[in-house]
């Protein structure tokens, strides 16, 4: 039995505006839950871990915030490290990501 499947629609390079941004808006507000949700356990909870989940979730809302400005003046999709495009299945899963799989390798 193969594995491959033909598509009955055509594969698209790039998310369209309206789907990049309902994307990074879920991927906002769900942060944002989740930083709320550590915010309101209270200092008792003000441990390292708590600390660092805290952060990681900021991090990730100002690569949200850039996102949403690189749609802006449509660099949206292209990859800040090689200028090539980011592939779509990679934006679906992460939309607020500025780099392809590569780069991001080397720069780590």
């Amino acid at each position: 039995m193969s594995l491959d499947v033909t598509r009955t629609e055509p594969r698209r390079d790039r998310p369209t505006v309206q789907e990049a941004r309902r994307r990074l808006e879920h991927a906002r507000g769900t942060r944002l839950i989740q930083l709320r949700a550590l915010t309101d356990s209270g200092p008792a909870a003000d441990d390292h871990l708590t600390s660092a989940q805290k952060y990681s979730i900021e991090r990730v809302l100002k690569e949200i915030d850039a996102a949403f400005v690189r749609i802006e003046d449509g660099t949206y999709g292209t990859c800040l490290g090689c200028a090539r495009s980011v592939p779509a299945e990679r934006l679906e899963i992460l939309p607020y990501t500025g780099h392809c799989v590569a780069c991001l390798r080397r720069a780590g």
